[in-house]
Formats: C-alpha cells, sequence, structure tokens
C-alpha cells in the first residue's frame, strides 16, 4: 500500500501549464530576484530556458508592474533574432517565463574572454540585433536596456534580444522622460531629460557595436556625472589602432549610430525609413537580408559547444547554497482576498500562456489578436521558432495594472520604469 500511496499523480498536458510538466536541468543564470535554468518538456521533449521570478522579493524591490509589463510584451512579439516567449505560469512562490534556449552564451561573456570581437563577427550580430530592433519598433516597444549583456548566442552562433523587464511601448505623440536602462548604453536624450522615443535603442546598437570590436566603451567617466557628461559631451574618439580593426564604413555606421541628434542619427528616420537606410549603409549592403531573417547565412563565430558558454558557479551555488532550491508544487487552496494588493496583482495578471494554444495578442494602445493560427516549432535546419505571426484583428481592450498613472506615465495607463543601472567604477579599462 505505501507504494501505491507515493506513486507520483499522472502529469495532466491537456490542462494549464505548469512547472510538473518540466524535467529542471542546470542552472544557468542569476538576476536581482529571479534566475534561470534548462528545462525540458516532458511531452514533446524540447529544450528551453526557465526564468523564475521569486514573488516576495519583486515586491519587495517594487518590480511588480516590470514584471507583469514584461509578460505582456513578450506575449505580443514573436522574430528570429528575440529570445521569444513560449510559456508563461505561476506558482505559489514564483512567477515562470519559458523562453527559447540560447546556449552560446551572451556578447559580454565572449567578450571578457575574447577581448573583442572580429569587424565582420560585429557587423554580422548588428544586422540580426538591428532587424530585431526595426520590428520592436514597428510594434511601439523601446527595449531600453540593449547591452552585450542582453544579446544572446544561440548554438549556431545567431544574436537574440534578451531581458524585455524594463521595455515599454512609446507613442510619438507623448515622449517618454524616465531614466531607465544601464548608463554607460544610454542616449544622450535620456540623460537630457527632455524626451526620447526609440531612437535610443540604436545609440545603445552603437555603444555595443564599438565596445565589441575595441574592446572598450566609446565614452566613459570614474563617476556617474564624468560618465553622464562623457555621453553629453565628448567628442566620439576611436583608437589608435582602430583602422587595423574596423573598416571605413565600419567607423562610419559607429559614427551614425553615436550621433546626438536623434534625428540624423543611423536607422532612425521614421516610418521604417530608417532600417531602409541601415540595410543600404556600405557597411552592411552586401548582406543578403532575407536569407539573414530566414537564417539561412552561416554566422561568423560560432561558439564552442564543448564548453559552458556561461558562468558555471550559478549550478554550483543552486546546489550549494540554495535553502529553498526550485521544484514542482501544487497550488494551496487560498483566498486571494487575504493577499496583499502586490501579491494579488501578480496572481491576476501574470496570465498563463501556451503559445500552442493560444493566440499571441498585443496590449497596445488596445488588445489586438495578431495570430490566429496556432505555432508550431519549426524542424528546418534555418529555424528553431514559429514563423511571425501578422497582426490581423483589432478588439478594445485596456491595458490594466490596477495603479494610479504617475507623472512618467506613458499616456496608456502604464507607469514608466524608472529602473537605472549605474555604472560600474570596477570596471577594468572599459
Amino acid at each position: 500500500m505505501g507504494a501505491l500511496c507515493c506513486r507520483p499523480q499522472p502529469i495532466d498536458f491537456d490542462g494549464e501549464v505548469n512547472l510538473f510538466h518540466f524535467i529542471l536541468l542546470r542552472c544557468v543564470g542569476k538576476g536581482a530576484f529571479g534566475k534561470v535554468r534548462v528545462v525540458q518538456h516532458k511531452q514533446t521533449r524540447e529544450l528551453y530556458a526557465l526564468k523564475y521570478i521569486n514573488k516576495p522579493k519583486c515586491v519587495k524591490m517594487k518590480a511588480v508592474a516590470n514584471i507583469i509589463q514584461e509578460r505582456r510584451l513578450l506575449e505580443e512579439i514573436d522574430h528570429p533574432f528575440v529570445v521569444n516567449m513560449r510559456y508563461a505560469f505561476q506558482d505559489d512562490e514564483n512567477c515562470f517565463f519559458v523562453l527559447d534556449l540560447m546556449l552560446g552564451g551572451d556578447l559580454r561573456f565572449h567578450l571578457e574572454r575574447l577581448g573583442c570581437l572580429h569587424e565582420e563577427v560585429v557587423r554580422f550580430h548588428i544586422a540580426e540585433v538591428g532587424s530585431a530592433l526595426a520590428y520592436l519598433h514597428e510594434h511601439r516597444i523601446i527595449h531600453r536596456d540593449l547591452k552585450p549583456d542582453n544579446i544572446l548566442l544561440d548554438e549556431r552562433g545567431h544574436a537574440h534580444i534578451t531581458d524585455f523587464n524594463i521595455a515599454v511601448h512609446y507613442s510619438e505623440r507623448r515622449l517618454l522622460t524616465g531614466v531607465a536602462g544601464s548608463m554607460a548604453y544610454m542616449a544622450p536624450e535620456i540623460l537630457a531629460k527632455r524626451g526620447y522615443t526609440y531612437t535610443i535603442d540604436w545609440w545603445s546598437l552603437g555603444v555595443c557595436a564599438y565596445e565589441l570590436i575595441f574592446g572598450r566603451r566609446p565614452f566613459r567617466g570614474k563617476t556617474n556625472s564624468d560618465l553622464t557628461h562623457s555621453i553629453s559631451k565628448d567628442t566620439l574618439r576611436f583608437p589608435e589602432d582602430a583602422e587595423s580593426k574596423c573598416s571605413k564604413a565600419g567607423i562610419q555606421a559607429l559614427r551614425g549610430f553615436l550621433e546626438r541628434d536623434p534625428t540624423k542619427r543611423l536607422a532612425c528616420k521614421p516610418n521604417g525609413e530608417g532600417f531602409e537606410d541601415l540595410k543600404t549603409h556600405p557597411w552592411l549592403s552586401t548582406i543578403d537580408w532575407g536569407a539573414l531573417e530566414a537564417k539561412e547565412l552561416t554566422p561568423p563565430f560560432t561558439p564552442d559547444s564543448k564548453k559552458a558558454n556561461f558562468d558555471a558557479s550559478h549550478e554550483l551555488e543552486e546546489l550549494l547554497l540554495e535553502d529553498n532550491p526550485l521544484r514542482a508544487k501544487q497550488r494551496k487552496e487560498r483566498d486571494i482576498g487575504s493577499l496583499s494588493a502586490e501579491m494579488r496583482q501578480m496572481e491576476e495578471q501574470f496570465s498563463p500562456y501556451d503559445f500552442k494554444r493560444m493566440q499571441r495578442r498585443s496590449y497596445y494602445p488596445q488588445t489586438q489578436i495578431v495570430s490566429t493560427v496556432t505555432a508550431t516549432s519549426s524542424t528546418g535546419p534555418s529555424s528553431s521558432r514559429p514563423v511571425t505571426p501578422l497582426t490581423i484583428g483589432n478588439e478594445a481592450q485596456e491595458y490594466p495594472f490596477n495603479q494610479k498613472p504617475t507623472s512618467e506615465d506613458n499616456g496608456y495607463g502604464v507607469a514608466d520604469s524608472q529602473f537605472v543601472e549605474m555604472a560600474d567604477l570596477n570596471e577594468k579599462g572599459r
């Protein structure tokens, strides 16, 4: 009888997705209030990245609105060069994102290991990330935290944007003013606090490109005040050996991205004209953009599959130091009215998502169906993701957060994030 009592309950794969549907594998990343680990779906055997956020820590850091916003933004988008969301769910302790798995590591990892990257490698990554940015901006989304740490490579070497925690919708009718992002990659218009729009992402991409090619950032300072002055006022300079590392066309592109006037910045013309300028720029004009976006081009850099392309200490921490290791648990019966306002907000608004069953939906400026076909994983060699859906419908519905608008409200009911990651004053020469 004892053996019968201990028999595990059968998993209902036809029911709502939950942690019981996945096998937990190694831990590969760690954030302020969450971790990332590799998981395998027990039914399909597909591998994914599981990002899980501890609810009490999220409340303590006043990041509930950001987590819900990230969850909703990720539901709207699906692109070859974005780390796309496949499932979302929660239990009593955590909110879970199940995302495309990227085994090639982030560009920060490779930059620190190699010192700098070859121009041809950077050019390829900039084209892929540029394609993703143009897609996001077309959907009225600004990433706001583009940096090498948030560009992940898959096992073949294709680049993907990740971490939409401070991403936000934008409108030309009302500029954003919140100081949000990582200071070293912030555009001058953010620091000037005079309002900004999608053009800031292209500046950040320029800082990334410069840093990846030369192994140092274009603007630096020992204090945050010095860094702000450098970004806002200093002349853009290149290392003495710049010509040996970067072509004239590459230097021209970097100058274009790092133009302080956003109306003159490379890729920043409105109505999609900026992306066309980027594609025809001498540095990128030889790229077959159709083949690039179909992932038919071979990346010039392939991560070493025999090595861990991430910090292996995360797994050791999970094994030795974690006093409450992650495991699947049945949800407790509870009165939602007894929860704090923030915990109730997560309970109600961090809704489940299953990419194989549910239509992608836009929450801005009103709810829109962006796909009416059930997504299925591609088995072709050029892609590991469903076909990018198109916007085909429109249904009016608000985008509520059950909170009062702030003075930084972006005009659509979602408070503009005030998160800012200050300069790392212990950087080694970057």
